[in-house]
């Protein structure tokens, strides 16, 4: 809104005023062809309700008023492009007759039918005419002043009123955008509730997720093949060169050192590509991955891990790296002895369990990366358990949906 009131004439010029204008006409249409509908239902049901069909009136204006209200969520695409409205109802089959009926019987139930079936009424009653009075006065204006020549003869006082009813025209575009980002938002707030919201913001974040980790692969990748192969052929060619010169010399010295720097340097690269994106874990599962986080932590470990097979790859990389950064938790401030990691499917959920007997007291605000532990497992609609007194011990439980 402040980029538009810095340049309206870049508004004027975009597609927004046409968008908003195309909103509030199908909401005319819609609207009109709604209470058209309801008031035939009203009117039968009325007229036959001596023989009791008439009773079914009700009913048939709730399950209408469900593709009224998917209509108006499709509609909101013109006034949030790239936003899309869910279907916050519940999946229920309706293939056969008897499917279809328990559709009926479902949908009657649901608390958003009632919502949509009472929005339709609000539309029916107010919104379509107030969509359609916006409209009409915010052209009524200019057109009262086009139309100057149908009830003025002077030309000297006619065409400057048409001439000013022209320049109206562009100023109608705000009151008619305003109204429909206004309508719009009552729209969003009654036919798309807070779970549904919710619902899509889980989505997207699955979605960062996975493209999150496109990118870590794509960076291992890089990894592996460029700068660890090139490191591994200057390794190789600094230690034939290491041949070539007589033992002690200077330059066999300082060969001998760049040597070693290499080495390490590779070593380097080597534990980061494994941060990155463990190989073991990709290659042989998350049991294998955690033995081999256990025998290289610092600190004893006992693994029992015993999973039925694979699980999906989101769910094992979370896992994995709550266990990556339990143990270097408890390297570098827990000062315990041994560590204890436990973990299986129970009811389709991965539960992890990582023991230490150290001294307690871990803050996941005092940045020891638990916060970003967490971020994680809930990134995978999972949860995570800490549990620290002071003293110890200390145990983290990861709870992760395997579905």
């Amino acid at each position: 809104m402040q980029a538009i009131a810095q340049r309206p004439w870049g508004f004027l010029r975009s597609a927004w005023p046409w968008r908003s204008l195309a909103y509030l006409v199908a909401g005319v249409l819609l609207g009109a062809a709604t209470a058209t509908l309801f008031t035939v239902l009203a009117v039968a049901g009325a007229a036959l309700a001596i023989v009791l069909i008439g009773f079914l009136a009700f009913p048939l204006m709730m399950l209408a008023s469900i593709y009224v209200a998917r209509f108006e969520r499709w509609l909101l695409r013109l006034v949030e492009p790239g936003v899309v409205a869910a279907d916050p109802h519940r999946p229920v089959p309706a293939g056969t007759w008897r499917e279809r009926w328990q559709w009926v019987r479902a949908r009657l139930r649901e608390p958003i039918t009632w919502r949509e079936f009472g929005y339709a009424v609000v539309s029916c009653l107010t919104l379509w005419w107030v969509d359609g009075a916006v409209i009409v006065i915010a052209f009524y204006v200019p057109a009262v002043f086009i139309g100057a020549p149908t009830y003025i003869s002077d030309p000297v006082a006619m065409v400057p009123m048409m001439v000013f009813g022209f320049l109206l025209i562009p100023v109608a575009a705000y009151p008619v955008t305003a109204w429909a980002a206004a309508r719009a938002a009552m729209t969003r707030a009654v036919l798309v509730p807070l779970d549904a919201k919710l619902g899509e913001a889980v989505r997207s974040r699955a979605r960062l997720v996975d493209a999150f980790e496109v990118e870590r692969r794509r960076i291992e990748r890089d990894l592996h093949d460029g700068a660890q192969q090139r490191l591994v052929t200057l390794s190789l060619k600094l230690g034939l060169a290491r041949l070539d010169l007589p033992p002690g010399s200077p330059a066999a010295v300082q060969v001998a050192e760049a040597h070693e720097l290499a080495r390490q340097a590779l070593d380097e690269i080597r534990e980061l590509i494994n941060g990155v994106h463990p190989q073991v874990l990709a290659d042989r599962g998350l049991p294998a991955a955690v033995e081999d986080l256990a025998s290289r932590a610092p600190v004893p470990v006992d693994v029992d891990v015993s999973l039925p097979g694979r699980l999906p790859r989101p769910v094992e990389l979370a896992a994995y790296f709550v266990v990556s950064e339990a143990l270097t938790n408890v390297a570098r401030h827990s000062g315990a002895s041994r560590v204890g990691i436990t973990g299986g499917v129970e009811a389709d959920r991965l539960v992890l369990e990582i023991m230490d007997d150290g001294r307690g007291g871990a803050d996941p605000d005092a940045g020891t990366g638990l916060a970003g532990l967490g971020d994680r497992v809930a990134a995978v609609d999972g949860t995570l358990t800490l549990l620290s007194p002071a003293g110890g011990p200390t145990l983290i439980r990861a709870d992760l949906p395997c579905g």
